[in-house]
């Protein structure tokens, strides 16, 4: 999935995303909440970021369109179509955004307008980047609320007369606006209850395949993703821990954080895993402390001596598989990569011979 600068994966991938670094200026110093991300996304594919709080996933998401505040230091290269946005001036960056690549937040009612109607807000975009008439625009408007399953009178509602999975659908229609080739999610699904979760994301998943748009969402939880995404990349602590195909990492994980993302649902049909609910204990760490050597190594449970000593990269973890662990490798591919052996596993303890001196491995009637 990484791009590894790659003049082909990148004409290729719509989204192609380099060695990103963001760090934030706090007064109290540098906070890295980024480390070196790689992620692309083809044409008319869905990308699923996942992880917990604080992993950096919405800083991804922001960084994208250059969203983040002042306070953010970025490198690396964000390339959408071939352009870097992080070098892309101030006039064709506007351009871009809504018509390039658009964004639906996460909690519809603090991204929309209080004061102004839901038909206003949404026929925006459209006048600020396409030379339409008043009347163009209108109908516009009623064919994207009906697209996302909302009545055209509605346009005429402020956003407190909608319900959430109304809002949430009002932002999905602006974000389609201006016929984006890339549309990001960033948990929209959050605040909503099952069933609306579910309708909102067959809504979503429907128009990406129907107008062939990619999209990244991010999102915490991994059985969603699973269901939605092509791909999923798992994040911690601000870095991208294993990647693969979405309903690979979900059931057959080869990282121990996403085992434990995974193993935190509970399968339909096995009361263990009802009963027994396995969850990971620890919070993630501080980004501007992070331990030396694997940064899950405190919380993991196949943890070894050698994970303080090896920062581990993002290895070959199977077919169109990468995970960041020691685990993944064999020793011969440790030997090679420099990384230090695993421990010898004890080895068996003969069993005690008897006082009379017979071999216990032997039949009685032999002794």
């Amino acid at each position: 999935m990484s791009t590894g600068g790659n003049d082909a994966a990148q004409r290729t991938n719509f989204l192609a995303v380099e060695d990103l670094s963001v760090t934030y200026r706090t007064g109290s110093g540098d906070v890295p909440a980024v480390r070196g991300v790689d992620l692309a996304v083809a044409p008319g594919t869905k990308l699923g970021v996942a992880g917990e709080s604080g992993c950096g996933k919405s800083t991804i998401a922001l960084a994208l369109l250059r969203l983040l505040p002042s306070t953010a230091r970025m490198s690396g290269r964000i390339l959408l179509d071939g352009e870097d946005v992080l070098t892309m001036k101030w006039g064709r960056l506007r351009a871009v955004r809504w018509a390039g690549a658009s964004i639906v937040f996460q909690g519809a009612m603090h991204s929309l307008n209080a004061v102004r109607r839901i038909g206003d807000q949404i026929a925006e975009p459209i006048l600020l980047h396409e030379q339409r008439t008043p009347a163009e625009v209108r109908t516009r408007v009623s064919a994207l609320l009906e697209q996302v399953g909302l009545p055209q009178q509605r346009a005429a509602a402020y956003p407190h007369e909608l319900s959430g999975g109304q809002r949430q659908r009002v932002m999905i229609a602006m974000a389609l606006a201006c016929n984006p080739r890339l549309i990001i999610a960033d948990e929209p699904t959050t605040a909503l209850d099952v069933m609306i979760q579910a309708q909102i994301l067959r809504l979503i998943s429907g128009l990406v395949s129907d107008h062939g748009i990619s999209m990244l969402m991010i999102s915490h939880d991994l059985s969603v993703l699973a269901d939605t995404c092509d791909r999923l990349a798992v994040m911690y602590a601000g870095r991208v821990v294993e990647e693969g195909a979405a309903h690979e990492v979900f059931s057959t994980p080869r990282h121990p954080y996403s085992e434990a993302l995974s193993a935190a649902f509970p399968r339909i049909g096995d009361p263990a895993s009802r009963r027994r609910p396995r969850g990971l204990p620890g919070d993630p760490p501080d980004p501007a402390a992070l331990p030396a050597g694997c940064s899950f190594r405190p919380r993991c449970p196949a943890a070894q001596d050698r994970c303080a000593e090896t920062d581990p990269a993002l290895w070959r973890a199977g077919a169109e598989r990468r995970a960041a662990c020691v685990h993944v490798l064999s020793d011969e591919q440790a030997v090679e990569l420099g990384v230090p052996p695993a421990p010898a596993a004890p080895s068996a303890a003969p069993p005690d011979r008897p006082a009379n001196g017979a071999d216990p491995a032997q039949p009685e009637e032999i002794r």
